[in-house]
This record gives C-alpha cells, structure tokens and sequence, in this order.
C-alpha cells in the first residue's frame, strides 16, 4: 500500500505507474482518493478546533460559577455539549472517510522499481541469464506421472477417490526423494545463515489482506468455515504476518528466515497438459525464505535471494534461467520480481519452480511492521523467494536425471537424505 502522503504529493507518478501496470480502469480512484483525504484532514483540522475550544469553555464554566454567574455558566455549558455533539459527528465522519481511503489505498498498485520492463502478461516478461547447458538425451522422456508410474511412486486414482482433482498420493522412494528435497533445501538456508522456522499453517483475515491483495486473496486462499481463519498459499504469508504491529530495532535487520510448509491453492480454472500432474495443484509443501531489512538493503537482499535459488537447483545438476518479470506481471503489492525456471528435457523448455519479490513497504505498510532506528521510526522493507517446491521440483529432477533404462539418478549432494542412495531403479 503507498504512502497516502506519497500519493498527494505526486499523484501524476502514481497515474503513470497504474498505467505501466495496464490497470486504467483505477486511474479515477487516484483523484477521488485524493478529493478524500482533504475532506479527512479538514475534518481533523476542525475536530481540532472543538477540542480546543471545548476545553477552553470547561475552564471559564468553573470561574463562573466561582464568582455566582449561573446563568452564564449555563450558557457556556450548551457551548460546550453542542461542540461535543458536533465533534461526535466529525468523529463519526473522521472513521468513515478514513475507512474509505484505506480501501481505496488498498486497490491502487505499488510503484514498481524503474528497472522493472513494462509489458502487458508474462509473454513479455525478460530472460535474464541462464546457468548450465539444457541438454535433451537422445532416449524418449515420459510425462512426469508416467515416471512415477513407473516406480511405483504416484497414487492419481486414490487421490482423486478421496480428495478430487488437484490431489495425489506420492509412494515409496519418489515420496522419499519429495521430503529429501526439502530437507535438503532447509539444510541449504541454513548453511547460508537462514533462520529456520515452521510457522502457522493458518492466518486470520487482516494478516491475509496484509500480504497479498484482494485479486490474489479470492484466486488463491482458502477460508475456514465459520472462523476468521485461511489456509495459508505460501509460508510467506504467516511468515511476514509473524512482524505485524511489531517496532523492530534496527540493529535487529536484517532479519532472514526460511520457513517449511505445506501450501494450499484453490488453483482456478482449466489448464493444459502440461499443467496435469503435480504442476498445478492444491496442495503442496514448499521451503521459503523471507527477509526483512532496511529500505536501502531491499535492492541487495533481492539478488541474493535469487541467487539462493539459482545455487540449490545447480547443486542438483538442474539447468535454470532467470526471467524478469515485466509490468502487467507484477502482483499489486510487488516492486520487483524475478522467476527462476528450471529446464524440461522432454518439453525442451524452461518452466517456473520459484519467484522472487521484493515488495518495498507494502505489506509493512498494511501490517504496521515499523522500525525503530537513531533518526526515528520507518516502515521496514520486505521480501520472499521460494527456495524449493518440490511438486515442480520433482518434474525438473526427474527429467534431468532420468536414466535410459527407467532409473533415476540421485546427485550426490542429495544422497546423504536418501540414505546413500546413488540411483532410484525401476520396479517392474
């Protein structure tokens, strides 16, 4: 959310960045959220006023009936109980024009950084760098579930008996090799001076409407039936919800955490082939990293994050690039992203297994998430990456340690979390 103060001194800026965002439909709500905020801060000015005035009449009220002036004391007594009433109102209109502009606020998109490519959808989004060599072996690759199939490691049917569509059951070592990844990749952020943490699976509504916004809050979440409770999409969530109405003392930042959890997505729509699978799902766990820091250690933090990423999947032999995610891409609440896509030998493409964001003062903003420093009080900076979710994961470490013969390779900074494993042989 901006800086309403921000948006009053340069509302031109914040026009232009709503249309870099192709969001034109909001460009009113800059000039009725402004048209707003005067009203509030004159209703402030003059809430003010009756304040003061009022205790100024309460002193005179005492030194007239000290000196027997009753029917003066009188008078000024209705002064002051019509300014109460009239205060009452202002006050009244105080919190309906406040609650006004806060929801207004909440729907006007983050300024994006200057370096951020303007486009319209990830068609346009920006390939940055590419780490190893895409390699296609001269065997056919299956599907992914087919793999899976083939060991023994997927249970589609039963999952969709007991659950539905979006649902799976992994089995033996493929299921295995799903909680070796993610131990791995917390053994990776710690090694790398991560904290590391598993937070609530749960989060109410206003750390909901803190870290995301409603577009995403409606696509993505799944609420509880009759408690003020939601599943959380990504441990991001609770994770920067853990800071909320905290004052942090500088010295504190940064702060970095990674952070297990299972994730559930209502994942709306249809979706193709290649989507099927364990692509896109409803539930699934992830290894996550957040950080929060000084506003001017947000840019460097960023690429580290990134980078955190790019390092885990080429430990794993698992050729990636990077892509810069362009304007019309950007969730409201983003400064900066960046997606990290890992190489698919049997489509011979890259696909996305990890984002990287840099939000500003957004979701510090929204969640009161202050710092305490030597020139005084600021809104701390927040960001997140994905370090692994192993459902997509485990799509790109299969095809790309795949084996002739069915088996699957295990790379060696794995083997110690498959028990000295050094290959996965088919079970037929």
């Amino acid at each position: 959310m901006l800086d309403i103060k921000f948006l009053r001194e340069n509302p031109e800026a914040v026009k232009e960045n709503i249309k870099n965002k192709f969001q034109e439909d909001k460009l009113p709500l800059v000039d009725e959220v402004i048209a707003l905020d005067k009203e509030y801060r004159e209703a402030i000015t003059e809430a003010d006023r009756l304040r003061a005035d009022r205790n100024r009449l309460s002193k005179e009220i005492g030194g007239l009936m000290a000196k027997g002036k009753r029917e003066e004391a009188d008078a000024v007594k209705k002064q002051v109980t019509d300014a109460a009433n009239t205060l009452s109102e202002l006050e009244k209109k105080e919190a309906d024009l406040s609650e006004k502009i806060t929801g207004i606020m909440m729907v006007i998109p983050q300024m994006i950084d200057p370096s951020v490519p303007i486009g319209r959808d990830d068609s346009e989004n920006v390939e940055l760098e590419r780490f190893g060599e895409p390699y296609v072996p001269d065997f056919e690759i299956p599907y992914h579930t087919e793999i899976m199939e083939r060991l023994n490691g997927i249970d589609l049917d039963s999952a969709r008996r007991v659950a539905g569509n979006g649902f799976y059951y992994l089995m033996g070592d493929i299921a295995r090799l799903h909680s070796a990844v993610i131990a791995y990749a917390r053994d990776f952020m710690i090694d790398r001076g991560f904290t590391y943490c598993v937070p609530p699976f749960m989060i109410r509504s206003n750390v909901v409407t803190g870290v995301m916004s409603f577009a995403e809050m409606d696509s993505m979440m799944y609420k509880i039936e009759g408690e003020d409770l939601y599943l959380i999409g990504t441990s991001e969530h609770s994770m920067i919800g853990k800071f909320i109405d905290q004052i942090i003392p500088e010295d504190k930042l940064p702060i970095t955490l990674t952070s297990y959890s299972p994730c559930f997505r209502k994942e709306k729509g249809a979706h193709g082939l290649e989507e099927r699978g364990v692509y896109r799902i409803h539930q699934f766990e992830k290894q996550e990293m957040i950080v929060v820091c000084r506003p001017d250690q947000s840019m460097e933090w960023f690429d580290k994050l990134w980078k955190n990423t790019v390092d885990l999947f080429r430990s794993l032999d698992i050729p990636v690039r990077t892509l810069e995610c362009c304007s019309g891409d950007l969730a409201d609440l983003k400064v900066k992203s960046l997606d990290v896509e890992a190489w698919s030998p049997r489509q011979k493409k890259y696909f996305e297994v990890g984002s990287c964001s840099t939000l500003g003062d957004a979701q510090a903003r929204r969640l009161k998430i202050r710092v305490s420093g030597e020139k005084g009080k600021y809104i701390a900076h927040t960001l997140n990456n994905t370090v692994v979710a192993p459902p997509r994961m485990l799509i790109a470490f299969l095809e790309n340690n795949l084996n002739e013969d069915g088996s699957v390779r295990i790379p060696e900074a794995l083997r110690p979390y498959m028990g000295g494993k050094s290959i996965i042989g088919r079970k037929d």
